[in-house]
């Protein structure tokens, strides 16, 4: 096992992109270590080393930007339980290890409509982060079972984080809504319905909110689906 650790932090290092590494430290993106290592990249690295429960859960623990994104992409999704789920979920570092897992690991778990469920419905802000990340993925990549899920809540908690002072959670309300709104007439409708203040605002940042909701709704009524 050390010696599979120490050949990926040679890839890693054969790999390495100062200045993408100097960018995320100057973005806050804290780590003990940062290689600067795209995602594509991580993605050939990966596939040079077989999936593996043990080794992932070594990488994870690791400070190092890169070996927390490989232990995403080499656990194997039939070992992931809900307790190590429980535990990951809480170790999330950053908004990119959170889309990273939720990708590479969360979104093919047979119990996922559950986390979601769950998650985006937190009161705590960073598990709800995780929740409305999750959510998304579930409905660019498996429509159906975001259909599966009750999203009443969940659709409430995104528009109350509207509001929200902090950007990231903004942002991540607003991809709930903007997704989960595509995936019918109906549903879009509904939404801009219980936003259906915002249209008119006195808040500049709420009638663009508004509009930016409704363009991605548009396609329902020009029959591009595609879009």
């Amino acid at each position: 096992m050390d010696e599979i650790i120490r050949q990926i932090r040679t890839d890693l290092r054969l790999s390495m992109n100062g200045v993408v590494s100097t960018s995320m430290r100057e973005k806050g993106m804290n780590y003990r270590m940062n290689f600067g290592v795209t995602i594509p990249k991580l993605r050939q690295i990966a596939q040079k080393y077989r999936v593996d429960k043990t080794l992932a859960e070594a990488l994870w623990q690791e400070d190092v930007r890169e070996l927390k994104i490989l232990a995403t992409m080499l656990y194997p999704t039939v070992d992931f339980s809900k307790e190590a789920v429980k535990k990951w979920v809480y170790e999330i570092p950053n908004q990119e290890i959170r889309e990273q897992v939720c990708r590479n690991l969360f979104q093919e778990l047979t119990f996922v409509d559950e986390l979601a469920q769950v998650w985006a419905e937190s009161d705590e802000v960073e598990i709800r982060l995780t929740g409305y990340c999750l959510f998304v993925r579930l409905c660019i990549v498996h429509a159906g079972v975001a259909e599966k899920v009750q999203s009443e809540k969940i659709i409430e908690n995104a528009v109350n984080d509207l509001k929200a002072k902090s950007m990231l959670l903004l942002q991540s309300a607003l991809n709930v809504l903007k997704y989960f709104g595509r995936l019918s007439k109906e549903k879009g409708e509904n939404i801009l319905r219980k936003i259906s203040d915002y249209e008119k605002s006195d808040y500049s940042q709420e009638r663009e909110i508004f509009d930016v909701l409704r363009f991605e709704y548009d396609f329902w009524h020009t029959g591009d689906t595609n879009l």
